[in-house]
């Protein structure tokens, strides 16, 4: 209840959420003096220092609301651990993928489709789990245990790794090399577990207000984001990391017992060989428990989901790194006479890893399209297909890290030499992965022209909008270098609209490339110089320079990743710059990858829902919570979560939002037309602010006759410079939104209107908000986001 008597105007709130930028707490407030009222050193809420006693002195501010903000930019740009979410942009990338699938309708939900979408997405994120841990043991097991030790020229008697090579005493055997290099993939293997178990203990473990939805009356038909459970997914997130910890183990064990075994079957050494049998069959085992454990079960979100999968999370990973530790004593045992020649088989392990994310891809395609088919959007990004192009480009980035650090080490132990041609050291990494840096020339070169064209578009489109921009300021002097300035502006704020199909293209020209690369080495079993040895002279040299030139800018792409990183570790500035890349990427759950970096809405949504309902349970005052850019999808996502009676006393102000032009188009089944008009029926209040100089906001119910979108707001405020402006005003673009008067003038509408509806509503009771408890429900609630 009210901590005190109501004044006639109760007290009004304005809670600003910054976007993906950040700002500190005096540059949102407008005062360096402010206070911190409730949060941590991670995420708070702040007053100006005048401000802190307000619901003491109601009196203090009639006619205006007191402003305070909520920063949250620290949960992804904090300490320096974050460079090393670097490593995890592709699995990223792949969890983006399950929440870009189409929209369904109510009448016809699909669920087995939808099912069915959110299993190959699964399956394609454990493949890029995989895929990593391939490539370290490719580093670490072929081109360092197995080649670069077995040679004499890289482990001399006076290298570092002389103990490993010819002669070099008990670890010279290969046996024994290759279960040392295990070492490096397992523990890769155990940072990915310690990071997404330690960020979802600091993140990811808020438990929701219990009240904003009823479970047992929630329809699956609801919006998602407004279902109890959605930004609590403990339970799934528990059980990926489980399955893919033991995935990762697993392929460390197949590694060093597929050599070891062989190696026992050509000697005729029966019980060994029967011990090698034994282990790769329990490796067949594990694989499929793991395969079972990712496909089984997807998101509950009916209610938030309490309870652990205890048998998967415990037993899967410790039985894999049981059965690891007993695969690394099997290669210890004495084998007198194997010597360490050509490769590891890591040629059809990296080529089926890429078929089949190949087909997976396609088969999510083919489910994409079925969906949208039943309920089609135009405005929907690719026609339903967005989902399976950013799926390819996750793909594509594992693939090129993987493979970029196989070939930068084969280099480098190589010397002047290029793996896989005549006269070379070593054998060198796979010959696919040579392929695969042989095709990004040609796939840069096509980027670069579609890039020329665009730009060759664009500078077409702002000719023809500056012959009008002067007439938006009736009574100015046209200015030709203005007008072209304005609408350079707009024209490369209307490049965002493009960029479904430039994704599209880079997509498809992934897979075509990559299918190319994987027939060249399948076929030819020799690296793309070698392979056109003897062809036409332009083709054998079109290949050669392919090779080395892909091989480069590998090489430079590894090494700026690791500057980049280093810096970031260092330089909070560059940290901040990889803090906004999450920002826009990790603002959805872990519903795919468990080692992607963790969700920060699944910490900042419950704190801005906690922060309204209990604000105006306990004032029952007036709130608008006002948000820029991404802290527009934080507040429209919290506003979902509130209970009924505190949404009734909340308002929603966005500008500069992406919630329609970005999330609108790219997830539909969360942020489509459907959804938010829904969130309009239930926040009647809310006004949306636009301009077409912005980049990334733009309206958010473009069409729909509900007028929650104002704009395009005039930007430059003034043309030319007046007695008003005798300066020429600056462009503003997707910044300060609040220097227009249109800003405060939809507050103050939206303060009042929520004023007359209490008016009018004699019985509000006040809120009481407690921790959701665990509810009885069934032992396997089917997924309701696949």
């Amino acid at each position: 209840m009210p901590d005190r008597p109501q004044p006639d105007t109760p007290l009004a709130l304005e809670l600003l959420v910054h976007g993906v930028a950040g700002a500190a707490p005096g540059e949102l407030l407008g005062d360096p003096r402010t206070v911190r009222v409730t949060g941590d050193s991670t995420a708070a809420v702040f007053r100006r220092t005048d401000d802190a006693d307000a619901e003491a002195h109601p009196e203090r501010y009639a006619g205006r609301p007191v402003p305070e903000a909520y920063c949250w930019s620290r949960l992804t740009s904090g300490n320096g651990a974050r460079a090393l979410w670097l490593l995890l942009l592709p699995f990223m990338v792949a969890n983006l993928a399950h929440w870009a699938r189409p929209a369904t309708s109510a009448a016809d939900p699909a669920p087995r489709a939808v099912r069915t979408y959110g299993v190959l997405v699964r399956i394609l994120a454990l493949s890029l789990t995989v895929l990593l841990i391939a490539a370290a043991c490719e580093v670490a097991l072929d081109l360092l245990a197995w080649q670069c030790a077995g040679s004499g020229t890289c482990a001399g008697p006076g290298s570092r790794l002389g103990f490993l090579g010819p002669g070099g005493g008990w670890w010279a055997q290969p046996g024994r090399r290759l279960a040392l290099g295990a070492l490096i993939p397992a523990a890769l293997t155990g940072l990915l577990w310690y990071l997404s178990n330690r960020t979802w203990s600091a993140y990811e473990s808020q438990p929701p207000p219990a009240g904003a939805a009823d479970p047992d009356t929630a329809s699956d038909t609801a919006p998602a984001l407004g279902r109890p459970g959605f930004w609590y997914g403990r339970r799934l997130v528990a059980r990926l990391r489980a399955a893919h910890t033991a995935a990762g183990l697993l392929t460390v064990a197949v590694a060093v017992s597929v050599p070891t075994a062989r190696q026992d079957r050509r000697a005729g050494a029966p019980v060994l060989a029967a011990l090698g049998t034994l282990t790769q069959v329990l490796l067949a085992a594990g694989a499929v428990s793991v395969a079972w454990v990712v496909c089984r079960r997807g998101r509950t979100e009916a209610r938030p989901d309490h309870r652990l999968d205890r048998a998967a999370v415990t037993l899967l990973p410790g039985s894999a790194l049981a059965l690891l530790t007993a695969v690394l004593l099997y290669a210890c045992w004495p084998r007198p006479g194997w010597t360490a020649t050509g490769r590891l088989p890591g040629d059809l392990t990296f080529g089926v890893l890429m078929l089949g994310q190949g087909l997976c891809v396609l088969a999510l395609a083919a489910v994409a399209h079925h969906l949208y088919r039943r309920a089609p959007d135009p405005a929907t990004a690719l026609y339903g297909l967005g989902g399976p192009a950013v799926a390819m480009l996750g793909c594509a980035l594992g693939g090129v890290m993987s493979g970029g650090v196989a070939q930068r080490v084969a280099d480098w132990l190589d010397g002047g030499a290029t793996p896989g041609m005549p006269g070379a050291p070593l054998p060198g990494p796979p010959v696919l992965l040579s392929w695969q840096a042989a095709v990004l020339p040609p796939m840069l070169l096509v980027l670069a022209l579609l890039a020329g064209w665009f730009a060759v578009r664009g500078a077409r489109e702002r000719g023809r909008l500056a012959a009008t921009v002067a007439a938006e300021y009736p009574g100015e002097t046209p200015d030709r270098a203005r007008s072209r300035r304005i609408a350079g502006a707009r024209t490369a704020a209307a490049l965002t609209d493009s960029a479904p199909w430039f994704v599209a293209a880079v997509s498809g020209i992934t897979l075509v490339l990559g299918a190319g690369a994987l027939a060249g080495a399948w076929l030819s079993a020799e690296v793309p110089g070698e392979a056109a040895r003897g062809t036409v002279p332009l083709l054998e040299a079109a290949a050669r320079a392919a090779q080395d030139a892909g091989s480069w800018l590998i090489g430079l792409g590894i090494a700026a990743f690791v500057a980049w990183g280093r810096r970031a570790y260092r330089d909070p500035a560059a940290r901040r710059t990889i803090g906004i890349l999450w920002d826009v990427g990790t603002f959805w759950p872990r519903a795919a990858h468990p080692f992607a970096p963790p969700c920060y809405a699944e910490r900042a949504v419950p704190d801005l829902t906690w922060r309204m309902a209990g604000w105006t349970g306990r004032t029952g005052g007036r709130l608008v919570i006002s948000g820029h850019s991404q802290g527009s999808v934080l507040a429209a996502a919290a506003v979902w979560q509130l209970p009924p009676p505190a949404r009734r006393r909340v308002a929603l102000l966005t500008y500069g939002s992406p919630l329609g032009r970005l999330y609108g188009r790219w997830f539909p089944a969360y942020f489509g037309p459907g959804p938010l008009t829904a969130l309009h029926r239930e926040v009647d209040c809310w006004r949306n602010l636009w301009r077409a100089t912005d980049p990334i906001g733009g309206p958010a119910l473009p069409g729909a006759g509900l007028h929650v979108d104002r704009g395009p707001l005039a930007d430059p405020i003034a043309y030319g410079r007046s007695a008003r402006h005798p300066l020429p005003a600056p462009l503003l673009g997707h910044s300060d939104y609040q220097a227009d008067p249109a800003f405060a003038a939809e507050r103050d509408a939206l303060l009042a209107r929520l004023d007359a509806a209490a008016r009018a509503d004699v019985d509000v009771p006040g809120q009481r908000v407690v921790v959701s408890k665990e509810r009885a429900a069934p032992a396997d609630p089917p997924g309701t986001a696949g």
